[in-house]
């Protein structure tokens, strides 16, 4: 009983953590960017960036606790399901922390975008050419997020098979989990290698990519399954 008592415990903290992952996730894709970004408007976007800095800021910032929730989240994760497959596990750990240094990566590229604007760099360069080269930084930062998306949809590969082998959450979850892995690795390469078609994957994948948010739901609140034993 204990034993479940403290599995029960971990699931509802990585329930948590999961949460916070996506609330700051989504406060940039949902609030940030359509403040600031006017498709097919490099000028104006770099108006904006300038107009609403500290919140273009308060993003970069979020981007950065985003994925130190993730590792957070990812550790828990390991804590919860290394009795089912420790191999596995640790590959789950391995498929996230491989993408934390990128997310310097972002933040500098995001961050030379707002000083090259500002004349903090480059001063000698006239106004357009400072804007040509924030656009240039953001561009190279979209093309940083399309490589992720690619470990977005790797990582739940292996959390979907030990969700799988385990008893204590519902087997449906983790095929779900495999589907929503599948159409982010569809979306990263259409996004890399055939951008014509990225919206169409990205909305015929829509469904299948709500269950990251439907295992959220069930770790906060239903935790584990009422069972004590687990699956080899």
């Amino acid at each position: 009983m204990e034993n479940f008592a403290e599995r029960k415990k971990t699931a509802r903290l990585a329930g948590l953590l999961f949460f916070l992952w996506i609330v700051t996730g989504f406060y940039g894709m949902f609030f940030v960017s359509p403040k600031i970004f006017v498709s097919g408007d490099p000028v104006a976007s770099a108006q904006n960036i300038l107009k609403y800095e500290f919140l273009f800021r308060t993003n970069i910032f979020s981007g950065l606790a985003t994925n130190t929730i993730w590792v957070l989240l990812v550790w828990v994760f390991y804590e919860l399901f290394k009795t089912v497959n420790e191999r596995y596990a640790k590959l789950l750990v391995a498929s996230v922390v491989v993408q934390v240094p990128v997310a310097f990566v972002q933040a500098g590229l995001s961050i030379a975008s707002v000083i090259s604007l500002k004349g903090e760099i480059l001063n000698s360069f006239e106004l357009v050419q400072r804007q040509d080269l924030a656009m240039a930084f953001l561009k190279i930062n979209d093309y940083c997020v399309s490589a992720l998306v690619l470990f977005y949809g790797l990582w739940l590969f292996p959390l979907a098979i030990l969700i799988y082998q385990s008893i204590f959450i519902p087997r449906f979850l983790g095929v779900w989990l495999i589907i929503n892995g599948v159409v982010y690795v569809l979306l990263s390469f259409a996004n890399i290698v055939l951008p014509e078609y990225k919206d169409m994957v990205f909305t015929y994948g829509m469904p299948a990519m709500f269950g990251e948010l439907v295992l959220m739901l069930w770790l906060l609140i239903k935790g584990t399954r009422d069972k004590t034993t687990i699956s080899v």
